[in-house]
């Protein structure tokens, strides 16, 4: 998606912006954070690096990043919990002479197999790719690619994830035209759409990623439901929940659109069908079409409950929101604001779940004028915020070159959080490189 980091409007505003981020890294009786070292996990590679995604073996300890990078789409992985990583590999099927590769996702499997997943542009069509790794991410020997039925159509912003009954599923942004979606870009992101055939469909594999099964419909609607963007996550008994981004369709012939809401839907039948959509935090403003980031993320905790997370923006303010479910999305809280402030600047949002009751948020914001950081924060179901939010990148990013759509964040263990952003800093210069910090959260 799609548009560039908006500069700060004053520099008095930006420096209460800072006041307000720097003040209290975490408030007395707050949990603390021992941040680790951060790692520049693409150092090798050259040119750009942008768009991380990241997940976790729990029961092995081992970190894997997904980026764009590395003439395609990068891979590395930690053995030890996120302190250190290996040299960055490029995932098979996203190098080629002809090849245009974009937006990671990557899951890890019960039995351990890692599936990095990718768009792929080639000949006429763009679709999902899914590699697999059967050696805990040292090699990815079998790449799967999802071919639509239909020339010429439009495919973006892929997310993956696993059940427990090793069950592979793929949500992608797919339209049957290419022709009916207009962009709005920015000189320093990437694009939000002003018109199109947008929807949400997902592709079910049961042989380990080997074959996917045909597409069924998330976002209602369909060809033109103007839905976009659907990270999800597997419950134990099989259930997916998915979030995504929902525009109105106001013209079925142009495909002009009003802004957008999150929206949370439900299957109980592997994706055949799906629960009337729910909009999230109806009174709490709209995402914009020139919105550039990927908007919006989903998580669940120990106890079962859910966790959403989306940006908002509005007349001269942007707004990073929290809500959450305790009843498998049936009910959600009213939003709670997760930055402290209201600046007209991206608020990048993103979650994991923790214990129960427990969820880890993460922003990516340049609100400080000193340019793009990432940030992390606990939220307590019972007890709502618990201190303020802290600084987890030691160096501000540049603004005017593009981090990436979105970034990864992790619950490796109780209070062991990992993180990984993007950033062209100061000790890269003008290159953007992706970073990485394993976070022990206490006393929560």
């Amino acid at each position: 998606m799609g548009v560039n980091p908006r500069q700060i409007a004053t520099f008095v505003l930006g420096l209460c912006a800072a006041a307000l981020f720097t003040a209290t890294p975490a408030l007395a009786a707050g949990p603390q954070y021992n941040i680790g070292p951060v790692s520049d996990i693409s150092a090798s590679c050259s040119g750009q690096n942008a768009e991380v995604e990241q997940a976790v073996d729990p029961k092995l300890g081992y970190v894997y990043e997904e980026w764009m990078g590395c003439k395609g789409m990068a891979f590395a992985r930690s053995t030890d919990r996120g302190q250190t990583f290996e040299k960055p590999i490029s995932v098979p099927g996203s190098v080629g002479s002809n090849y245009n590769s974009w937006d990671p996702a990557v899951a890890v499997a019960p039995d351990g197999t890692v599936y990095a997943a990718f768009m792929l542009g080639h000949s006429s069509q763009w679709y999902p790719v899914v590699a697999a790794s059967f050696d805990n991410g040292k090699t990815f020997s079998q790449v799967t690619q999802l071919v639509p039925p239909d020339e010429q159509n439009w495919g973006d912003r892929v997310f993956i994830a696993v059940g427990l009954d090793g069950a592979v599923y793929v949500t992608w942004d797919y339209g049957p035209s290419r022709k009916t979606v207009t962009y709005l870009c920015d000189p320093s992101g990437s694009c939000g759409f002003a018109t199109g055939q947008l929807n949400v469909v997902m592709q079910k594999s049961t042989d380990r990623g080997k074959s996917f099964g045909p597409m069924t419909y998330v976002s209602p609607g369909f060809p033109a439901s103007g839905g976009d963007s659907a990270p999800m996550v597997i419950e134990p008994n099989g259930r997916i929940d998915v979030l995504y981004q929902g525009y109105h369709i106001t013209d079925t012939t142009t495909y002009a659109m009003d802004p957008g809401y999150e929206y949370f839907t439900a299957s109980s039948d592997s994706g055949t069908t799906w629960s009337t959509p729910v909009r999230l935090g109806p009174n709490s403003g709209t995402m914009s079409l020139s919105e550039w980031w990927i908007d919006g993320d989903i998580a669940m905790d120990a106890g079962g409950n859910l966790y959403a997370v989306w940006d908002t923006q509005g007349p001269d303010k942007d707004v990073g929101w929290l809500s959450y479910s305790t009843d498998h999305g049936a009910h959600w809280s009213d939003p709670i604001q997760v930055p402290p402030d209201r600046l007209n600047v991206p608020h990048v949002m993103e979650v994991s779940g923790g214990g129960s009751g427990i969820a880890y948020v993460s922003f990516f914001s340049s609100a400080d004028p000193r340019g793009y950081a990432e940030y992390l924060r606990t939220f307590s179901v019972t007890r709502g915020w618990l201190g303020a939010a802290v600084q987890v990148s030691p160096e501000f990013g540049d603004t005017s070159v593009w981090p990436g759509d979105t970034f990864g964040i992790s619950t490796l263990s109780s209070g062991h959080v990992v993180l990984s952003w993007g950033s062209a800093t100061p000790s890269s210069g003008k290159k953007s490189d992706i970073y990485a910090a394993s976070v022990a959260v206490s006393a929560h």
